[in-house]
């Protein structure tokens, strides 16, 4: 048998799935591999078949044996043996495959037909096929994907309103929480939007604003307004005095230790005394060894009052210049920030521009400037899918031109009809578009447009025809980018694009424009 050299074919997917067919899958349509559905089917020597893909991957490492043969217990070598030359591409079971009747497994797509015409129309390009969001792992419709990705993705980024900080939408409520430019409410005076970083200085100087007396460590309960401390502390010197009398005791008499007979005890500054057992009086021959020891106590205390000095001017320093390099800090961010905004307005700026000029290269690529021009419209399936679904109702052709510097004008076409052709027929309409050179032309448009339905086989063109009425505002000098378009509501009938039409060929049409340019 001859052999047909396995590289030659060209198909890097496996299977197609069961569910795709619209009957129950025959054993000998299965691949011995992925079971499902032979997709460009090959058969070995033993007389299984597989995937072109599948059998590829088995045997890209040397030939091997059948699993296929070993289950059905009619492993025999050399013949159950697979090797990709002993193998070919099974045309026959690939002809019957093809002619299988086939549905879209996509939930909500109606589409039938055969698998021959699932593998090359619909297959990848069904716009109810779910697609895998990288970065929440959701299946999304593509139409939905940009909606998605801007308001419902789990795991998109979102820039602070406030802070101009990036995070995860997940953390959004955490960033609010420390986001020091976040706005928060004053209770006491009602002001909003004072930034969480300035939230604490607001309350310390709002005048409404209660804050507990400088007193409260030694027991003073009055909660004051901000700005009439003062007027509390002059009112209340005697409370004060009491309540700084009365811990100054309490801590005396927790911290003074027991003392044995004849010792001698300090008491509130006024002298040693000795204890009341001794029954005595100080004695003169003391006095110089006290005063001593008092002297000690007093130099012990003012050196530690020294390093403590030193510390605090030590730690003062430090915190200066750590101030100041904060300042220098935030100056630099601001600029980096202005820098940033700065560009980011370039940016946009710039690709407003390159939009321009894509724009521009579009309508150059397909402009004429001698009246005639030739639509070709792809995909016609599709759009007139959009166009029966509402969401692309009518489109336009780029714009063409009677001269280089004449009449600026397009066509627009409605896929299922519009006016009394909704449903029915084509519409196809004329549409006079604000030029660059308008004021050197004679107005209104008066010049004779035929509009053609292309035969594509050159027998039998679909024309219509018509000359403008000079009175209607659809020919006047355009005062706006284009005018009321004016044509053929009836242009042609639906019934005559079905089946095998001539019109529509590789699912594409062409639509031929011709402005009479006599007396121009």
């Amino acid at each position: 048998m001859a052999r047909i050299s396995l590289p030659s074919l060209d198909s890097s997917l496996p299977g197609i799935p069961q569910s795709v067919l619209a009957v129950s899958m025959e054993t000998k349509y299965q691949c011995q591999q992925c079971h499902q559905v032979l997709r460009k089917p090959v058969q070995a020597q033993c007389g299984h078949r597989f995937c072109f893909h599948c059998f590829k991957l088995l045997t890209s490492f040397g030939p091997k044996p059948c699993e296929a043969c070993r289950q059905e217990e009619i492993y025999e070598e050399p013949q159950s043996i697979l090797n990709s030359s002993e193998a070919f591409p099974d045309n026959a079971a690939g002809r019957e495959i093809a002619s299988l009747p086939a549905k879209c497994i996509n939930q909500g797509c109606s589409w039938t037909g055969s698998i021959k015409e699932y593998e090359s129309q619909h297959e990848g390009k069904c716009e109810y096929e779910r697609v895998l969001c990288e970065a929440c792992q959701v299946l999304i419709l593509p139409s939905e994907k940009e909606r998605h990705n801007e308001r419902e993705c789990e795991a998109r980024t979102l820039n602070c309103k406030y802070c101009k900080v990036s995070f995860n939408f997940k953390e959004i409520k955490a960033h609010d929480e420390i986001c020091q430019k976040f706005p928060m409410q004053c209770k006491d005076c009602g002001k909003k939007k004072i930034p969480r970083e300035k939230f604490l200085d607001h309350s310390r100087s709002c005048a409404n604003s209660k804050t507990a007396c400088p007193f409260s460590e030694v027991g003073c309960k009055a909660v004051i307004d901000n700005g009439k401390h003062n007027d509390h502390e002059q009112t209340s010197v005697m409370e004060h005095m009491r309540l700084i009398l009365g811990t100054v005791c309490s801590a005396r008499m927790q911290c003074q230790e027991p003392t044995g007979p004849g010792e001698w005890q300090e008491d509130s500054g006024l002298g040693l005394y000795r204890a009341p057992e001794e029954g005595a009086t100080a004695t003169s021959a003391t006095a110089p060894g006290q005063s001593c020891g008092l002297d000690k106590k007093v130099t012990a205390l003012e050196n530690i009052v020294c390093v403590l000095n030193r510390e605090v001017e030590r730690s003062s320093l430090k915190l200066e210049a750590f101030s100041k390099q904060h300042r220098l800090d935030q100056e630099k961010i601001e600029n980096l920030s202005n820098k940033i905004r700065q560009l980011e307005r370039t940016l946009t700026m710039r690709d407003l521009q390159l939009a321009d000029t894509d724009q521009t290269l579009r309508e150059l690529q397909f402009c004429t400037y001698d009246g005639v021009f030739v639509w070709k419209i792809a995909d016609f399936l599709r759009r007139r899918q959009d166009a029966v679904a509402g969401r692309t109702p009518a489109m336009f052709s780029p714009a063409f031109y009677s001269s280089k510097y004449g009449y600026k004008m397009c066509l627009r076409l409605y896929l299922n009809g519009d006016g009394t052709g909704r449903g029915s027929h084509l519409s196809l309409f004329f549409v006079v578009m604000r030029g660059k050179c308008d004021a050197l032309l004679k107005w209104p448009f008066s010049q004779k447009v035929t509009l053609m339905l292309l035969d594509q086989n050159n027998r039998e063109h679909i024309i219509d025809a018509f000359r403008p009425d000079v009175s209607s505002t659809s020919f006047q000098r355009p005062i706006s980018e284009m005018n009321i378009a004016s044509g053929c509501p009836l242009f042609c009938p639906l019934a005559k694009l079905a089946g095998k039409s001539s019109y529509l060929r590789d699912d594409t049409i062409f639509i031929k424009a011709i402005v009479d340019l006599t007396g121009l």
